[in-house]
């Protein structure tokens, strides 16, 4: 027996596609076969499945174990919640050796998607790859597994609320906060959460639902944080946090209602953490603010630049023991009191934490950073064939030029008037641009020149590719 998966599925980062189109029942049964396999040949027996709020995602369950329990591995379902729980249930039991969660992440309501870990580590890359090489050559082990049930939820809020310990409740207890979960799989904990937290707390859309009835959970978005900075507008709260559709990514505004990008939440994280671990290494990647690595600098730690992806930034922190990590898309990754995945969850107490050491507000912690003017992040599709080949391309070009050029990820040059970026997406056929200045005029220059470089690869911006 062998299978064929789509190939646009198998991505660098996790598994994900269409309902009905590139995904299906048997998908998930071959996955579970390969990486059941690939657990075993690697001395693992045991894997946690979770799952999202998406509407396909029991069906999607049901094949998964089904796939995992016919190679040989044992399942425990702990249900349906954020995949930070599961990461967690992975992370914290001594009999568990991997982890799936079901979810399509943030992206639209007909997708839905698988992330993996094994024995600790991200499962990614090459990993998925040898999943998809197996299938179609049906090298599966052969077994019968067992599965069983556990309830995590309850340890998983135990252990966000430890979080703030040490911290005394009169430097919480005037705290007015606003969340938006979405109408992801976040819901339910955060509930359960903010009945925990010292405070005030005013919750949006916990009701889990497949169709994101209320706005998107893509919280890098920023309409989709218009719901969140009218509640805390209206009701004159602190500050207010909201999530995507999993949970592991984070979204913030101040209490001025002012979007607080994952650079600056990085900035906030670090100042709280630099003080109890001073000259530790924080970790951001090739699209976060220069202002970030020179405040990390600043406060006597040590910046490293790296490339995008929340794989690779896991990794390079296991490698480095950089005890904080963050990308400019919300995945945020704590190692000092925590495990090292991303949680949004725990970032959001992390921030309530971080307020209180510091002594200020989140706001005036958001008003003492540099005014930047940056672009969002520039997506132009690009013939799959020509992504990598044209990033060379324009690397070949400047590498002559005595331009100040860092390729750890695409391209990021550093200009007297700020920085810009061209980088090929990793799981779509996009290009990635972004530039930042602390003027408009700099940052028009900055703009020309990225133009420059497309049109000499025979590219230009063109519309703008979605997620």
């Amino acid at each position: 027996m062998s299978h064929t998966f789509d190939p646009t599925i198998l991505r660098e980062y996790d598994i994900r596609g269409i309902i009905g189109e590139t995904l299906g029942a048997d998908d998930a049964r071959a996955i579970g076969r390969g990486f059941a396999t690939m657990l075993r040949e690697a001395g693992g027996t045991r894997v946690a499945v979770g799952y999202d709020g998406r509407v396909s995602s029991p069906m999607l369950e049901h094949a998964l174990i089904e796939g995992l329990t016919a190679s040989g591995c044992d399942v425990v379902r702990v249900g349906m919640g954020p995949t930070p729980m599961l990461y967690y249930a992975e992370a914290s039991a001594e009999d568990v050796d991997g982890g799936i969660q079901i979810t399509g992440s943030h992206n639209p309501a007909n997708y839905n998607g698988f992330k993996m870990v094994s024995q600790g580590r991200p499962f990614f890359g090459a990993d998925i790859l040898e999943i998809g090489r197996r299938a179609e050559a049906g090298e599966w082990a052969d077994g019968s597994g067992s599965v069983e049930s556990r309830e995590i939820m309850a340890e998983y809020i135990d252990r966000l609320v430890a979080g703030l310990e040490g911290i005394g409740h009169e430097a919480l207890a005037g705290l007015r906060i606003g969340w938006d979960a979405g109408n992801g799989a976040a819901g339910p904990a955060l509930e359960a959460l903010a009945a925990r937290l010292p405070g005030e707390h005013h919750l949006l859309f916990t009701e889990v639902d497949g169709n994101f009835p209320n706005h998107h959970p893509d919280p890098t978005v920023p309409e989709n944080l218009e719901d969140l900075r009218r509640l805390v507008s209206e009701k004159n709260l602190d500050f207010g946090v909201a999530f995507d559709g999993d949970g592991d990514r984070i979204g913030a505004i101040d209490g001025e209602g002012r979007i607080i990008w994952g650079d600056q939440l990085l900035m906030i994280y670090a100042e709280d953490l630099l003080r109890e671990r001073p000259g530790a290494t924080i970790i951001a990647d090739v699209k976060a603010s220069r202002a970030l690595f020179e405040r990390v600098a600043e406060l006597g730690g040590k910046p490293l630049m790296w490339k995008t992806g929340h794989s690779l930034i896991k990794s390079k922190m296991k490698e480095t023991g950089a005890p904080l990590a963050g990308e400019m898309s919300g995945h945020v990754f704590f190692a000092d009191t925590y495990y090292g995945y991303d949680d949004a969850l725990y970032a959001g107490v992390r921030l309530i934490a971080a307020s209180a050491r510091l002594g200020k507000s989140v706001t005036e912690l958001r008003s003492a950073m540099p005014a930047m003017v940056n672009t969002p992040e520039l997506r132009f599709q690009v013939d799959e064939s020509r992504k990598f080949a044209a990033i060379e391309e324009v690397k070949a070009r400047l590498s002559g030029t005595g331009a100040d050029v860092d390729g750890t990820d695409g391209v990021r040059v550093t200009t007297p008037d700020g920085w810009w970026l061209l980088r090929a997406s990793n799981t779509q056929d996009v290009l990635v641009a972004r530039a930042e200045s602390t003027d408009e005029a700099g940052l028009a220059r900055l703009m020309e020149q990225i133009d420059a470089q497309l049109e000499a690869s025979g590219l230009k911006r063109g519309p703008q590719a979605g997620h």
